[in-house]
């Protein structure tokens, strides 16, 4: 009984810990713009801050892509894509996919069937290392260890990610993210209505999309409030179940 009230404890004060961590700020110069699906799928960058651009990395696919389709038809990039997990090859009219059937990890080989390759790797196969790359990522929970595993030069040189994380009881999270932030600012913070659960709190949920934007490019206005309030160009996951967004008292600086 003792243990599990140990456990209990030790549980909620990771999740405490993660929300600390998941304070966003206003930017200057970030103009935000929804990139994607009207819902799922779609995600938020600083437009204004996306170019000039060599090339875009999608990870987490499925058999849509309409992020990588919008940024590869507007910027006129190539996305590459990775999902191991769902042979689909989504299409893009006017735009230019390379599907690559293999995921993100902190290693390179073989997991049972599936093909894995760290960050690092694959920007370099594909000749982008040191080129102006964005990234987004959904891999339902492989975000932790994949970018443990990345060097800090290399998350130093990449502009701008966005993607969703998953999770609230692992160590790794608070790590991840605060590896993070010494390069990035956190802009936006959007949970994702599909995963709403009391077993979060005090997050919301278990699921939570994420814009990060390099300290090279980024410049705080800390004069607006902090945390940053919800970007109205956020919209549930789903639009038919309830959402639940943060509704907790501003933090101090």
């Amino acid at each position: 009984m003792i243990g599990d009230l140990a456990h209990r404890s030790d549980s909620r004060k990771l999740r405490v810990a993660i929300l600390a961590e998941l304070q966003p700020i206003a930017l200057k110069n970030c103009t935000l713009k929804r990139f994607g699906s009207a819902n799922d799928g779609g995600y938020l960058m600083c437009e204004n801050l996306i170019e000039p651009l060599d090339a875009a990395y999608s990870y987490g696919v499925g058999r849509n892509d309409d992020w990588g389709c919008e940024v590869s038809r507007r910027y006129h990039v190539p996305v590459h894509q990775y999902d191991c997990f769902d042979p689909a090859r989504p299409t893009c009219d006017g735009g230019t996919f390379v599907f690559h059937d293999e995921c993100v990890g902190d290693r390179n080989g073989y997991r049972k069937s599936r093909f894995f390759d760290t960050l690092e790797n694959q920007i370099r196969k594909n000749g982008d290392t040191g080129r102006r790359l964005i990234i987004k990522m959904d891999i339902e929970g492989g975000e932790w260890d994949s970018l443990l595993a990345a060097p800090d030069e290399l998350l130093a040189s990449i502009p701008q990610i966005t993607m969703e994380m998953h999770g609230f009881d692992d160590p790794k999270i608070v790590e991840v993210l605060r590896k993070l932030k010494r390069n990035f600012y956190l802009v936006n913070l959007h949970f994702n209505n599909w995963s709403c659960t009391p077993k979060a709190a005090p997050l919301p949920a278990w699921a939570y999309q994420v814009h990060w934007v390099n300290k090279r490019i980024g410049v705080s206005d800390p004069a607006a409030p902090f945390p940053a309030p919800m970007s109205p160009l956020n919209a549930p996951d789903s639009p038919t179940w309830p959402d639940c967004q943060l509704r907790t008292p501003r933090l101090e600086r």
